[in-house]
């Protein structure tokens, strides 16, 4: 007997719970659904996040500035466990209203400023500290290029192939195969650019480079929903060459450590409130 066919209604309803990993976070509405205040700690920065791909970026940028010296750039990190449904409460609402982890609040204005978005945090701290991005016009248009590229490509392989491929509760071979095929495209996309240049803009380190890695080179290092044979990821020299330079710079290593809450020990520190926690000399 073949499988019943699915008939979309004229009218969607929201009539039974989602399955599958993240199901109790997924709702059709927005808004807070209990009220809680966010802490604050000492510092200006005051970042609200989780190590997920989009959570790493901004720590990995911090950590990259203290590590140039950039006293302004001291933060405190505070973990928000999304999977309890903590990015719904009413402190973190009104920081983001989307309900998405990363979330900044810069206090070292007059009044303080939220940030929300990953690149848009990413280009908020760039601009304000000086670094990261070029000033030349050319430059710092190509390292936007590759900035915003990876905003409107990653859901495609973090919502699109990592949700059917490692957490939908039954394997779906036309979905499967749909975003298998983007994240390859995409993963050729880096892999053509980095046959030509050191880094995705060019000769410098950027935010380009800090946006992509967590993602792309997380995923041809192995680290990212277990897919790296699945979607030969070998096959994308230039890609491997660029994610394992990034990986092994030290602001990288702290910064994938931030907010972290799974795998090894030595690799966690859930929330991070002095630049003691991290041995950041």
């Amino acid at each position: 007997m073949s499988e019943e066919r699915y008939v979309p209604p004229r009218v969607w309803q929201h009539l039974a719970p989602s399955r599958g990993a993240f199901a109790n976070i997924n709702r059709p509405v927005a808004g807070p659904t209990h009220e809680r205040e966010l802490p604050v700690g000492r510092h200006p920065l005051q970042l609200y996040s989780l190590a997920t791909p989009n959570g790493v970026k901004v720590t990995i940028l911090l950590e990259e500035l203290l590590a140039l010296g950039v006293s302004g750039a001291e933060y405190d990190a505070w973990l928000i466990r999304i999977g309890e449904g903590e990015q719904f409460s009413s402190g973190f609402v009104e920081v983001n209203p989307n309900s998405k982890i990363p979330a900044l609040l810069d206090r070292s204005e007059q009044s303080p400023i939220r940030v929300f978005e990953s690149g848009s945090i990413l280009l908020y701290l760039a601009e304000k500290f000086g670094h990261f991005l070029p000033t030349d016009r050319a430059a710092r248009t190509e390292t936007l290029n590759w900035l915003f590229w990876q905003m409107g490509a990653a859901p495609y392989l973090g919502g699109g192939f990592g949700h059917f491929y490692a957490y939908a509760p039954e394997k779906f071979q036309y979905a499967i195969d749909r975003f298998s095929m983007e994240a390859k495209r995409q993963l050729d996309v880096l892999d053509r650019r980095l046959a030509e240049c050191r880094y995705l803009a060019g000769d410098g380190y950027s935010i380009a480079d800090i946006a992509v890695w967590p993602w792309y080179g997380e995923l041809v290092r192995g680290n990212l929903y277990s897919a790296g044979e699945f979607l030969s990821v070998h096959e994308y020299t230039h890609v491997q060459r660029w994610a394992e330079e990034v990986a092994q710079r030290p602001a990288v290593q702290r910064g994938r450590r931030v907010n972290r809450t799974w795998g090894d020990p030595a690799e966690q520190c859930p929330e991070r409130h002095a630049a003691a926690d991290l041995d950041r000399p």
